[in-house]
C-alpha cells in the first residue's frame, strides 16, 4: 500500500464488519504497519477480542469523536503523525445510528474534510458505515465523501464522490430559540462577554464544573471575532437538543474549512484558538458565508 486510501466500508452484520476489519488489521500488523481503531464503544467489543492484539491504539469514538472536530488533529493526524516514515492503517467509524439531527451535518463534513486533510499522505482510513441501522441519506453521503467503497463482496471506486459538494451542503446555521445577546464591540469588552456567558449558561442548566470550558470557548471566539472580522461581534446562548449553544457572530468570512482542525505548528506562535475550542466543547458547527461567520459551540447539559 502507498499513499492515502480513504474507503467506506458498509456492513450488514457483526460478521461483514469482522469479515473486513480483522484482516486488515493483522495484516497491517504482520507488515509492522502501525494500526489504530477509533469505533464507537458497542463496535470495539466485537472487533478487539477478534483481533486479540495489543499492538492496535483502541479509541471509543464515542468520546474521542464526540465533537467530530476533534477527530482530525487529536485521533487521525496525531496517530498519523507520531509514524512519518511508515504507512500507518486507521479504522476510524465517527456516524452511527445514535447521532442527532444537530452532530450529523459536522460529522458529514468532517468525512468530506479528511480527503483534504490527508492529500499525498502514506494513509488508509478505513470508515465503516452501518447500512442497516443508519437512513439512506447517511449512506448516500457516504458515497460522496469516500472516494471507494467497499463491501462484502465487492470493492469499487465511488462514482458519487464530491466531497466539497458535501462541506458546502452542511454549511447550515443552527436553528436558535429565543437566544439571549451580548453584544461586543472592543477588547475591554471580553472579560464581560465571558462573564455574562457563564450567568446565562448557568441560569439554563450547566453544570458549574463546564462554565470555565465555556468562558475559554467565549474568550477565543469573541477575540478571534474581534482581531479577524471587523473589530465587532454579538455573543447568543440558548438550550438546543440537550446543549447548550454558544454561537458568535461576525462579518468575517471563515475561507479554510479545515480551521480549528490543523494540528498546532510546534514552535509557531498561535493558531490555538479554534483548535482550543474544538477540545472544549462537544459538538462545534461553523456556517460561514462572505460577510457573515457564525461559531457554534455547544456543551452538554
Amino acid at each position: 500500500m502507498s499513499a492515502f486510501v480513504h474507503p467506506a466500508l458498509f456492513y450488514r452484520s457483526d460478521e461483514e464488519y469482522l469479515d473486513t476489519l480483522v484482516p486488515f488489521v493483522t495484516d497491517g500488523l504482520a507488515r509492522r504497519e502501525p494500526v489504530a481503531v477509533a469505533v464507537p464503544g458497542d463496535r470495539l467489543r466485537v472487533l478487539r477480542p477478534a483481533v486479540g492484539s495489543d499492538d492496535v491504539l483502541w479509541l471509543d469514538m464515542n468520546e474521542a469523536g464526540r465533537n467530530p472536530g476533534r477527530i482530525i488533529p487529536t485521533v487521525l493526524r496525531r496517530f498519523a503523525d507520531a509514524h512519518p516514515d511508515r504507512h500507518v492503517r486507521i479504522i476510524g467509524e465517527p456516524i452511527w445510528a445514535g447521532r442527532s439531527a444537530t452532530e450529523y451535518p459536522a460529522c458529514a463534513q468532517h468525512e468530506a474534510l479528511i480527503n483534504h486533510a490527508f492529500t499525498g499522505r502514506d494513509v488508509t482510513i478505513v470508515c465503516p458505515y452501518d447500512t442497516v441501522a443508519l437512513e439512506p441519506d447517511v449512506v448516500a453521503d457516504a458515497r460522496a465523501t469516500h472516494p471507494e467503497v467497499w463491501e462484502a463482496s465487492r470493492r469499487y471506486v465511488s462514482g458519487e464522490y464530491a466531497p466539497d459538494d458535501v462541506v458546502s451542503r452542511y454549511n447550515q446555521p443552527v436553528p436558535a430559540a429565543a437566544p439571549v445577546v451580548f453584544p461586543v464591540t472592543a477588547d475591554a469588552e471580553v472579560r464581560q462577554a465571558r462573564r455574562w456567558a457563564a450567568e446565562q449558561a448557568r441560569r439554563l442548566g450547566l453544570d458549574d464544573d463546564r462554565l470555565p470550558d465555556l468562558e475559554l470557548i467565549v474568550t477565543e471566539l469573541v477575540t478571534n471575532s474581534l482581531r479577524h472580522a471587523g473589530g465587532s461581534c454579538r455573543v447568543e446562548l440558548w438550550p438546543a437538543d440537550g446543549h447548550v449553544c454558544c454561537a458568535v457572530h461576525d462579518d468575517g468570512h471563515l475561507a479554510d474549512p479545515l480551521a480549528g482542525r490543523h494540528p498546532r505548528p510546534h514552535g509557531e506562535p498561535g493558531g490555538r484558538g479554534l483548535l482550543m475550542v474544538h477540545q472544549l466543547a462537544d459538538l462545534v458547527r461553523t456556517y460561514t458565508q462572505p460577510g457573515r461567520t457564525t461559531q457554534y459551540a455547544l456543551l452538554r447539559l
